[in-house]
C-alpha cells in the first residue's frame, strides 16, 4: 500500500464522520472534531537545545507541497486545532500543528487551567520549539521549502514569534498578542495577516495599532482586519463565536497563503 492510499484508509477510517463537513460544523462537534484529529500523524524532533518535541502532522494528497505551521490557543493541542491541521491538508498543504505543552491539554472550560500551562512556557524553549519546526517544515522532503504560520490567541503571538525567530515566507495572527518594537520585527521576512476583534479587551485597538506603528518603522508588510466580534471568534466551541466574521477570515487567510505560498 502506498503512502497516499494509507492517508486515505486512515481518513476514512478515522475521520469518516467529519468527510465533506464544513471546517466550522466539524469544530463546534468534539465528535467531528476528534474524527477529523484520528487521521493526523505523531511526529517528533529534537530542538535545537536538545529537547524532543512532538506535533500532530496532516499530509495533502498531492505533494511537493508548501507547509503550515500552526500552533494552538491556550488550551493546549486539542482536537480542534488538529482538525484545523486536516483542513489545510484538504487545502493542499503540508500542516504540522505543533504542541507547546509536551502533551498537557486543559479540559474545554477551563481557563484556570490553560492559564496555569500558557504561563509554565519558557519563553527561549518556546522560540527554539517553534524554530525547530519551522526549520524541520522547510527542509521537509516533501515541501516545497515555502512556510507559513498561522496561530490563536496565545498562539496568534506564537506565530509572529516563529516569523521573528525564523524566516517564513507568510504569518497570520488571529487576535494574538503584537506588543513588539521595530527592533524585535527587523528579522521578519514574510508578510503578516492579522485578525483582530473590535471587543476584545486584551488584544486590543491600542495594542494592535502600535504594532501597526512599529511594522511602519521597520518597512514590513502587514495587512489587517478588524470584525465586529470578540476574542476568539473564530472558534465554533465557545460562545463568543461569530459564524460570518470566522468564515470571512478563513477565505481571507486562504486567499493570503495561496498569493504567498503558491
Amino acid at each position: 500500500m502506498n503512502e497516499i492510499s494509507r492517508r486515505r484508509m486512515i481518513k476514512g477510517v478515522a475521520g469518516g464522520m467529519a468527510a465533506g463537513m464544513p471546517l466550522a460544523a466539524i469544530l463546534a462537534d468534539p465528535k467531528l472534531a476528534q474524527a477529523a484529529a484520528g487521521g493526523l500523524e505523531t511526529v517528533e524532533i529534537t530542538t535545537g537545545d536538545g529537547r524532543k518535541v512532538s506535533g500532530a502532522m496532516a499530509m495533502p494528497d498531492k505533494t511537493p507541497a508548501a507547509t503550515i505551521l500552526l500552533v494552538h490557543e491556550w488550551w493546549g493541542l486539542n482536537d480542534q486545532i488538529k482538525s484545523v491541521a486536516a483542513e489545510y491538508a484538504k487545502q493542499g498543504y503540508i500542516a504540522l500543528a505543533l504542541d507547546m505543552y509536551d502533551g498537557k491539554v486543559a479540559s474545554a472550560g477551563d481557563r484556570d487551567g490553560a492559564r496555569v500551562l500558557m504561563k509554565a512556557v519558557n519563553q527561549a524553549e518556546g522560540v527554539e520549539t517553534v524554530r525547530a519546526w519551522a526549520k524541520w517544515l522547510k527542509a521537509h522532503p516533501k515541501g516545497t521549502g515555502k512556510i507559513g504560520t498561522v496561530g490563536w490567541c496565545f498562539g496568534g503571538g506564537w506565530s509572529l514569534n516563529t516569523a521573528m525567530s525564523e524566516p517564513v515566507d507568510a504569518a497570520v495572527i488571529y487576535y494574538g498578542r503584537v506588543n513588539k518594537t521595530a527592533a524585535d520585527l527587523a528579522n521578519l521576512k514574510g508578510p503578516v495577516l492579522g485578525h483582530f476583534a473590535t471587543q476584545d479587551k486584551w488584544i486590543n485597538k491600542d495594542m494592535v495599532g502600535g504594532f501597526e506603528v512599529e511594522m511602519a518603522k521597520a518597512g514590513k508588510a502587514f495587512t489587517n482586519h478588524w470584525y465586529e466580534a470578540n476574542h476568539a471568534f473564530a472558534n465554533p466551541s465557545n460562545g463568543r463565536y461569530d459564524k460570518e466574521d470566522a468564515q470571512v477570515s478563513w477565505k481571507r487567510t486562504l486567499a493570503f497563503f495561496a498569493k504567498h505560498l503558491g
